[in-house]
């Protein structure tokens, strides 16, 4: 009877590196050690048994490289236990089944670590091949490419606590490769929170269906990018255009459907009196981006609401420019204040998102 491909595919499969599969296979049940395969790479620990309490603070793992393909775990845990005592062994695995030739092992302290890299870097483990061992990068940051300019910090920290957990800081930037989008640079507390947070956001975007968002690694250039731009509007800054507005009755009126209308019946419902905005416009970026600075006075509240914002408005008309400019505003003061105006009813209601 003739075999499947599937039945000629894993019979290759088995046929690569058999003798050291075997080996590894033999250690496992000799040592009881238990190995996971998740997404193209071979797990040990991650926490090991027995583990009580966090997991080992950043700069505990080291990068592996130059490891000949057809060396498993039998021989290198052994080793890296050698000088200290891991808390997470990593193995890149191909679809043959042999490495491809890099892993990641996490120590219990940096101290540890660093003695890894001091003892093992350079370690010949088979005749003429030397490893590499360095400390791992473990990026912690992703890069949220393609969000609509009207979102702000809060909104998206919002929406990325439902679906992931670890956000530690939100940065946001004219999108450099979308125009009149953002560009989000996401910090997690941890390598291995932000990249369940990268699969969860790969496998489609619940921050908004069918929105075409691109998330990826922040990478060295891309942070470079952001920073010069970031320099550039500084200095832009310096010399604002001579434009500023508070409410004036030459302006269109909002209507009942938008972020100002919404937080006027929101605070003449609570009785705390009318906002009053004051906009400060900067210049316009290369990408058509305004930069502004805004305060608005809610009479009876506390604190004023101050700060910097962007919006998309090169070709606006002056008035109109302010008149978006009070929109993005009153939508970031009410996500501050935990609502949400819904404006998908024939009226305007303020739902408390929280």
């Amino acid at each position: 009877m003739e075999l499947s491909d599937e039945q000629k595919s894993q019979m290759w499969i088995n046929s690569v590196n058999s003798e050291n599969k075997e080996a590894l296979l033999a250690w496992v049940k000799e040592t009881g050690i238990e190995l996971v395969q998740i997404n193209g790479q071979r797990k040990y620990g991650g926490p090991p048994p027995g583990w009580i309490g966090n997991a080992p603070v950043s700069g505990s793992e080291v990068f592996i490289g130059k490891i000949p393909q057809d060396i498993y775990e039998d021989k290198l845990i052994p080793l890296f236990q050698s000088v200290g005592k891991l808390y997470e062994f990593r193995l890149m695995m191909t679809f043959s089944g042999l490495n491809r030739g890099f892993a990641y092992a996490r120590y219990i302290s940096r101290r540890q670590a660093i003695s890894a890299i001091m003892s093992l870097n350079g370690f010949e483990i088979t005749k003429g091949c030397c490893i590499v061992v360095c400390r791992s990068t473990e990026k912690s940051e992703l890069a949220l490419d393609g969000l609509p300019g009207n979102f702000d910090e809060n909104m998206l920290k919002n929406v990325l606590d439902e679906v992931t957990s670890g956000v530690s800081s939100i940065s946001l930037h004219p999108s450099p490769t979308k125009e009149s989008q953002v560009l989000a640079v996401v910090k997690y507390d941890s390598h291995r929170a932000a990249a369940m947070a990268k699969k969860t956001l790969c496998e489609g975007s619940p921050i908004l269906p069918g929105l075409p968002l691109t998330v990826n690694w922040l990478k060295t250039d891309m942070r470079q990018k952001l920073r010069s731009t970031d320099k550039l509007q500084q200095t832009k800054d310096l010399s604002p255009l001579p434009l500023l507005y508070t409410d004036r009755p030459d302006l269109p009126k909002e209507t009942l459907l938008s972020a100002v209308g919404c937080l006027n019946m929101l605070c003449q419902e609570m009785k705390l009196g009318r906002p009053v905005f004051l906009i400060k416009l900067f210049s316009v970026t290369s990408f058509g981006w305004i930069r502004f600075w805004y305060q608005v006075v809610i009479p009876t509240y506390p604190t004023p609401f101050c700060g910097y914002a962007w919006m998309i408005g090169e070709n606006l008309e002056l008035n109109e420019k302010y008149e978006h400019a009070r929109q993005v505003v009153a939508m970031k003061i009410l996500s501050a204040l935990g609502y949400i105006p819904d404006f998908s009813l024939g009226d305007v209601t303020a739902r408390n998102a929280l």
